[in-house]
C-alpha cells in the first residue's frame, strides 16, 4: 500500500493501476542479489491495516520467523509523507530510528520519485530500504528462508503444487485482491460496474471449489490461502461499503464466511488482524472516496470465533508440521481490534 495503491494518489480521471514494486531486490539463501537470509539482519515494515502487508504478517508467523526478522508496525493513518511510526515511542521506529519509512526508501535511492509502500523490509546495519515486492516477499520467506524456519513448520509453497498455487493466485490477484481496488477507486460507473462484477464473479466460483475441499489447493493451508484470506477477512468491514463491493456480504455466503473464519481462527491469521487499524485507514485515508472520514461502527465482530465446521472436510492445516507458538510478546494486537 502506498505507490502500491492505497494512498490518494491512487486514483482520479483515469482507470486505477496498481505501481509496480521499485524495489524488487530478493533476500535469498545464496545472496545472490547482495541481500543473504541473515537471522536479525532485516526489519520487516508493516501497517496491520494493509492487505499486502498482512500477508507477510501471516508468513512470518506460521514459518516462525519472528526471532529471524523483527517487526514495525506503522500508523494506520498516514499523513503527506506517507508511513509515520507514531505508534511507537517518541514517534520513532526503536530499532531503525526513523519517523518516516521514506527515511529508508531514502537511504535506498535518494530522490526516489515513487511513492512508499507496505509491507518494506529494511536492512537494519545500514537503514537502506531492500524490497518492497509484496508479491515476491512471502514466497522468499517460504522458500529461501527455510533454514530459519521454526521446528514444525508448514510448507506454504510446496514445489508439487506450485503451478496450480500460481493459478490460483493469479486469478485471485486480478479479480478479488485488487479488483476491490479497482471497484473502491473506479472513475466512472462503468468502469466500477465492470470491476465489481468481476470481483463477485471470482468469489462465487472460489465458493464452488471451496464447497468441496477446506483449502484452495491440496489439503493443507498454502500461499494461496494467504492471499485470498487478507481480502476476505476485509471484505464486510470495508470493501464491502467504502469500497462499493456490495452485491452481499461475505457473511451472507455459507462456504466463504465459514471459510474466511476456519483461517481466523488457525494461529498464525485471527492473531494478526487489527479491525481498528483497518477500518481506520480506509475510512479515514481514502478521503476522495469518504470526505467526511466519518469511521463506521459496525459491522459485528462477533460472529468471527463462532463454529464454522470446515473440519468436517478434512484437511490437515498445517500438513506434516504443527501450529505456531504464542504471538511474541510486544505483537499482540490490542483489544480494540479484535472481536
Amino acid at each position: 500500500m502506498g505507490d502500491a495503491g492505497d494512498g490518494n494518489s491512487a486514483y482520479g480521471h483515469k482507470a486505477f493501476k496498481r505501481s509496480k514494486s521499485h524495489f524488487a531486490d530478493r533476500i535469498t539463501a545464496d545472496g545472490r542479489d547482495g541481500w543473504p537470509v541473515d537471522a536479525g539482519r532485516y526489519r520487516l515494515v508493516v501497517s496491520r491495516a494493509c492487505p499486502w502487508a498482512s500477508r507477510a504478517l501471516v508468513s512470518r508467523r506460521l514459518l516462525g520467523l519472528e526471532d529471524a526478522v523483527s517487526l514495525a508496525v506503522a500508523d494506520p493513518i498516514q499523513d503527506d509523507r506517507s508511513w509515520r511510526f507514531t505508534l511507537d515511542p517518541d514517534g520513532r521506529d526503536p530499532v531503525l530510528g526513523i519517523r518516516y519509512l521514506s527515511e529508508a526508501y531514502d537511504r535506498r535511492e535518494a530522490d526516489y520519485p515513487g511513492g512508499v509502500s507496505v509491507p518494506a523490509i529494511v536492512d537494519v546495519p545500514s537503514g537502506a530500504l531492500v524490497t518492497n515486492d509484496y508479491q515476491r516477499i512471502t514466497l522468499d520467506f517460504a522458500t529461501e528462508w527455510s533454514a530459519l524456519h521454526r521446528p514444525g513448520a508448514p510448507d506454504l509453497y510446496p514445489r508439487a503444487r506450485r503451478d496450480e498455487i500460481d493459478a490460483v493466485t493469479a486469478e485471485v490477484y486480478e479479480d478479488v485482491n485488487n479488483g476491490v481496488y479497482r471497484a473502491g477507486f473506479a472513475a466512472g460507473q462503468e468502469e466500477y460496474e465492470a470491476a465489481c462484477a468481476g470481483v463477485f464473479r471470482r468469489l462465487e466460483a472460489l465458493a464452488e471449489r471451496l464447497a468441496r475441499q477446506r483449502y484452495l489447493v491440496g489439503d493443507t493451508i498454502t500461499e494461496a490461502d494467504i492471499r485470498l484470506f487478507t481480502t476476505l477477512v476485509r471484505f464486510d468491514a470495508v470493501y464491502h461499503g467504502h469500497f462499493k463491493c456490495n452485491r452481499w456480504k461475505l457473511a451472507e455466503n455459507p462456504v466463504l464466511w465459514a471459510y474466511v473464519r476456519d483461517l481466523y481462527q488457525t494461529p498464525g491469521f485471527g492473531d494478526t488482524v487489527d479491525f481498528d487499524h483497518i477500518k481506520r485507514h480506509y475510512y479515514q485515508v481514502h478521503t476522495g472516496i469518504n470526505p467526511t472520514r466519518i469511521v463506521p461502527l459496525g459491522p459485528d465482530l462477533g460472529g468471527w470465533l463462532t463454529p464454522h465446521h470446515r473440519e468436517e472436510l478434512g484437511g490437515r492445516p498445517f500438513g506434516e508440521g504443527t501450529p505456531p507458538g504464542p504471538v511474541p510478546h510486544g505483537e499482540e494486537v490490542p483489544a480494540s481490534g479484535r472481536p
